[in-house]
């Protein structure tokens, strides 16, 4: 069963893209993915809810909603995240530091609300290194999913190895492989960080060259890594899903 770990219904580009939950199911459909995770960047955490709920109505045996953490991470959309976990579903929360860096004392009540909920907080960490490392130190009861391998389309060998190592020596900080185009890269995070630790995500949708295809190409990259057939299996869907209780 593949898992699409990483998947926008809003995009953080200038236009903020949203896709359509129909549109990403179809595109699942014809990939070949069973179930993916959700979430809408570039907007407020209420908002961020509203979509994803909106979409897990609509296929609720196909998706999976994240919540997105507001740039000016409000204290209270902590209790918006909190009850979105208890009432509504929710296993997760993104978090996006293209739009800045917050202090611990502002990050902290979400990542502890992770931890006590046992659900995932995927983060797109631009490439700072030396923030996920305070934050793992910091925060070691909270499932750390860092995206792109460290940084999207990252091409600095020295930087992606870096985050695989952190990986590697925190027992609770995965990689996703999604927006990699160093494929090697992703036989060296499960050869040094475990197979268990690391997951698929497409970061689609794009129309590149179309929905599924660029979801096809994006589960290529995993399978043209050299992996054994149970290390494949367990990227493409078996970590997500034992780390989502799935």
């Amino acid at each position: 069963m593949i898992i699409d770990s990483h998947v926008h219904l809003k995009h953080g580009d200038a236009a903020g893209t949203e896709y359509h939950p129909a549109q990403i199911v179809e595109s699942m459909d014809e990939a070949g993915v069973a179930r993916s995770v959700v979430f809408a960047i570039n907007t407020t955490t209420e908002r961020s809810i509203a979509m994803a709920r909106q979409a897990v109505e609509q296929f609720p045996e196909r998706l999976i909603p994240y919540a997105n953490v507001e740039p000016s991470y409000d204290p209270s959309a902590v209790e918006l995240i909190a009850a979105a976990i208890e009432r509504l579903g929710f296993r997760g929360m993104k978090i996006h530091l293209g739009y800045g860096v917050p202090g611990l004392q502002a990050v902290g009540p979400f990542l502890e609300l992770a931890a006590d909920k046992d659900v995932p907080c995927v983060i797109d960490c631009v490439g700072r290194g030396d923030v996920m490392q305070q934050w793992a130190e910091a925060f070691p009861r909270t499932n750390l999913i860092i995206a792109h391998l460290g940084r999207y389309l990252c091409e600095d060998e020295a930087l992606v190895d870096s985050f695989i190592e952190l990986a590697a020596t925190h027992e609770h900080v995965f990689l996703d492989v999604s927006g990699v185009v160093l494929i090697h890269k992703i036989k060296d995070a499960v050869r040094k960080a475990g197979a268990t630790k690391v997951l698929f995500g497409s970061d689609g949708p794009y129309p590149r060259p179309d929905l599924a295809g660029f979801v096809r190409g994006e589960i290529a990259k995993v399978r043209a890594a050299g992996l054994s057939p149970e290390q494949e299996a367990a990227v493409l869907g078996g970590n997500a899903a034992r780390l989502l209780r799935l």
